[in-house]
């Protein structure tokens, strides 16, 4: 096998489409019991089976590093059945290919390899180096560690075939699956900063556990376990082990299938309209793993900008059937008391509530603030990726805590982070090339980047504000007017003009009641405050810039302004998911 070859970019950034694979991982001993395997595999079969007929949108896709044993098992079964194999390998392939005991092994290896849609070899990791490593030991083992810490971090369901026993050997199946739930490995992960400490719901720890027996002294599966029982195997108190895959990480899977289904529903706009973060001269310069972040960051920016549209036709919508019944109201409560005005305020109420009814069960609101935030994300991840941003510790990546302490039906965009930065975070990046084009694209300056953009926007909104704080200043000097104007009048000439008065007050409160309404719904006040603080977080991540000496000062510039980002996406969309149409807004404006 040529080992200098990397395949890239089809299955995981999808390329030639814009779903997104259901990424399942293998971890699982390499000594599996003969009499076993036909069980094994009909089980591993029935499993990505049904995987393949409950996700139709999105396909699934098997990241194994095609070890010997259950590693290879399940990379057969997968092709078998048509689903993309990627490899990811712990360390340079010529060495890697060292720890296969068979020729039978290396030649399953080399041949499940040329069917791969993509393979890669993992960095060396933190303090080893390519003669370190070379031989078995500590070093080596170090790798096999970093390849588990990948596989977790990047995939949607791990498929262990272990005998359920967690042992202290490093990089083993057993650590793997303690790392999946608790983000620890000892000896690998950090002792303090581990994200496993948020007592938060975690979609990413869901383990999908076929129970096997190992081929050696004490090779039963531990106590209460049988070879060929198989399990859903979460970090659920509760019920840790179920048949069924748990609700809430069903309920992420339907978010994702979600977008893919909406994705490829608007394939041919999203390839025509939609805007990229790079263009052609970028993909010469730039890792290839970044087109697979641009690709996913294209369909879910221009999704997110077509939901806005449908989003805010319902709201402005809404708002001028309620003004138009209100309207209706007023003319017949104090000026022309005819039924038909009754009979057009209940048509303008049904014409709302069936525009509300459609927002709410297309989801338009909801659609529009996952997939802006998404697309957001997914920015932060390929400027981070492009510049060499890394987390700074061997066992994180740009997506692992964005909006973790938030809903857990968030999760979702996590899942599909987590599939688009694959390539880039399986290799770092530190050419200055790539550090110069975050600092020009993505921070700019007053008139360029984030940090134009948040200026023109800040502007904007201050504009928009204003003409709606001095309408309401002008509809009350109106109502001073009016109301002096009856005082000072004779009782004839009063009852004349009362009415008339009357009704242009109720029209003009009416007027300004709606506009502020629909200010609330679009968070006008908070959103000028939010751009203001993302407009001096940019500006002063600029100055900082300006002022580095060197490209490592820089990076870490970057990483803290991408983190303040990411903080203020995640407040966004709570603050925004507070004046949801779900909420019944018709309703209380009806009322």
């Amino acid at each position: 096998m040529d080992f200098t070859q990397t395949y890239s970019g089809t299955v995981v950034g999808g390329q030639t489409g814009f779903a997104v694979p259901l990424i399942v991982a293998v971890t699982g001993h390499r000594d599996l019991v003969a009499e076993e395997i036909p069980r094994i595999r009909e089980r591993v079969r029935i499993f990505l089976s049904e995987l393949l007929t409950e996700y139709p949108d999105r396909g699934v896709t098997v990241m194994s590093a095609l070890a010997e044993g259950a590693d290879q098992l399940v990379a057969e079964e997968a092709l078998a059945l048509g689903i993309p194999l990627i490899v990811p390998m712990p360390m340079p392939g010529a060495l890697y290919i060292d720890d296969f005991d068979s020729i039978k092994a290396q030649e399953s290896f080399d041949y499940l390899c040329s069917r791969a849609a993509e393979f890669y070899e993992l960095p060396i990791a933190p303090g080893n180096t390519p003669e370190s490593i070379r031989e078995q030991g500590p070093n080596r083992t170090q790798q096999y560690a970093q390849l588990g810490v990948f596989l977790c971090a990047h995939c949607h369901i791990l498929l262990a075939l272990w005998d359920g026993k967690v042992t202290d050997k490093l990089g083993g199946t057993g650590q793997v699956v303690r790392f999946h739930h608790d983000d620890i490995m000892p000896g690998y992960t950090p002792d303090t900063g581990s994200s496993g400490l948020i007592l938060a719901d975690d979609e990413s720890d869901l383990v999908y556990h076929i129970v096997c027996s190992r081929n050696g002294p004490d090779g039963q599966p531990d106590a209460g376990l049988q070879p060929g029982d198989y399990w859903w195997y979460t970090l659920d108190k509760e019920q840790p082990r179920s048949k069924h895959i748990p609700e809430r990480h069903h309920r992420v899977f339907r978010y994702t299938s979600e977008f893919s289904h909406d994705a490829l529903t608007h394939a041919d706009k999203i390839r025509e309209e939609a805007y990229p973060l790079l263009d052609s001269k970028d993909h010469a310069t730039l890792p290839t793993g970044l087109r697979d972040i641009d690709h996913m960051f294209r369909a879910a920016d221009w999704l997110a900008i077509h939901f806005q549209k449908r989003m805010l036709f319902a709201l402005q919508a809404t708002h001028l059937l309620a003004m138009l019944m209100g309207l209706m109201y007023i003319i017949y409560s104090d000026l022309l008391p005819k039924q038909y005005f009754l009979f057009a305020f209940l048509g303008f109420f049904g014409a709302a509530a069936a525009i509300h009814a459609v927002g709410s069960r297309e989801s338009w609101h909801r659609k529009y603030l996952d997939y802006r935030t998404l697309a957001e994300g997914l920015r932060v991840q390929l400027y981070w990726a492009a510049a060499g941003v890394t987390t700074g510790t061997v066992s994180k990546f740009a997506h692992d805590n964005f909006l973790q302490t938030q809903d857990p039906d968030l999760g979702w965009i996590r899942n599909v982070m987590r599939v688009a930065g694959t390539e880039c975070d399986a290799s770092s990046y530190n050419d200055p090339v790539g550090l110069e084009f975050s600092l020009k694209e993505w921070l700019g300056d007053r008139d360029s980047g984030q940090l134009g953009y948040f200026r023109r926007k800040g502007e904007e909104r201050v504009l928009r504000y204003q003409r709606t704080e001095r309408l309401a200043k002008v509809v009350l000097w109106i109502g001073f007017a009016a109301i002096a104007l009856l005082i000072l009048m004779s009782a004839e000439m009063g009852e004349l003009v009362r009415d008339p008065v009357v009704v242009l007050m109720g029209v003009m409160l009416l007027l300004v009641g709606v506009r502020q309404s629909y200010g609330f719904s679009i968070a006008d006040a908070e959103l000028i405050k939010q751009y203001k603080f993302m407009y001096r977080i940019f500006r002063n991540a600029r100055q900082r810039i300006d002022d580095a000496d060197n490209d490592e000062e820089r990076r870490r510039i970057l990483h803290v302004l991408g983190d303040a980002a990411l903080g203020e996406h995640a407040q966004w969309i709570l603050m925004h998911r507070e004046r949801s149409l779900e909420q019944g807004e018709v309703w209380r404006m009806g009322s």
